[in-house]
């Protein structure tokens, strides 16, 4: 029996409309408007393509949001003073520096500079150290949107086996911190795999829910998976195109064989892609209520 597919387009679509109302109510009961900048550094097509899908979804959402398009030869210390004043404007929430960045600057230093009560994004430092002792008020966007997919899809956390194949500091450490905190949609025993990790497949073969992040086409094979078990494949791997022309796409798993042995699963595309930018603005409106003292 084939496994039920998880839709990340479904589930980001249910948050959304979620929202959609939730800001709503900010505005008519507390006048408060969710305020969202992003700020491109130069003309990346690619990050170009990101930062205006994040508006895009803003702006739909009723958001106050700003796109602060920058020239790539700007100096550190002027993206710098940008970013302080966004840390000071009480009409702005969440500020996302879109990566990467020129190498005349330095992306840590830019991104330390964000304040942490503004960091939507949830990767600096201080939110990562509150995430450590389960007390984070941000989760990193895509791993937030794995344990969305969980939680809606019904799977059991608790005291479940999670085998994280990945260790990235975007994915892998904090979907794993994430999910071993003893609360709700959580509280499970995880294992991290990565490249250093001795015969994987009898790891991920005790997986009660395999998430998988490795970078790496079709890494998870069926014979590496026990039958039911849950799979999120964070993967997004190029590997060639369609009659279109379009970029063909496939995860680090590969789908159309685990499928079969799996109870649940997510495709590529359409899994845990749309869930990143609903996380971004799931994190803005609750940055909003903070700052008015909703939450």
């Amino acid at each position: 029996m084939a496994a039920k597919i998880i839709s990340g387009t479904e589930v980001a679509k249910q948050i959304r409309e979620e929202l959609k109302k939730e800001v709503e109510e900010l505005k008519e009961k507390h006048s408060v408007v969710p305020g969202l900048v992003t700020i491109l550094v130069g003309e990346n097509p690619a990050s170009i393509s990101y930062v205006t899908g994040k508006q895009k979804t803003a702006k739909e959402l009723g958001f106050h949001s700003i796109q602060d398009n920058q020239p790539d030869d700007i100096s550190e210390e002027k993206l710098l003073g940008l970013i302080d004043q966004y840390n000071k404007d009480p009409k702005i929430h969440g500020i996302l520096v879109q990566l990467p960045l020129p190498k005349s600057i330095n992306e840590t230093k830019v991104l330390y500079a964000i304040d942490p009560a503004k960091d939507v994004d949830g990767f600096h430092p201080v939110n990562l150290g509150k995430l450590m002792i389960g007390e984070a008020e941000y989760l990193p966007c895509t791993p937030a949107g794995v344990q969305q997919l969980l939680i809606r899809s019904g799977t059991e956390t608790k005291g479940a086996e999670v085998v994280v194949v990945g260790r990235s500091n975007i994915v892998g450490k904090p979907v794993a911190n994430i999910l071993l905190q003893k609360q709700d949609g959580a509280n499970a025993t995880v294992t991290i795999c990565h490249t250093g990790t001795k015969d994987m497949a009898s790891h991920t073969k005790r997986a009660d829910i395999l998430i998988v992040a490795a970078g790496k086409p079709k890494a998870i094979t069926a014979d590496m998976v026990k039958d039911g078990v849950v799979v999120i494949d964070v993967g997004v791997n190029r590997i060639g195109k369609t009659e279109s022309g379009k970029a063909k796409l496939c995860g680090d798993v590969d789908f159309d064989a685990v499928k079969e042995k799996a109870g649940a699963i997510t495709p590529v595309p359409g899994g845990v892609g749309p869930m990143t930018i609903t996380m971004l603005m799931m994190n803005t409106v609750k940055s909003a209520k903070v700052h008015a003292g909703l939450n």
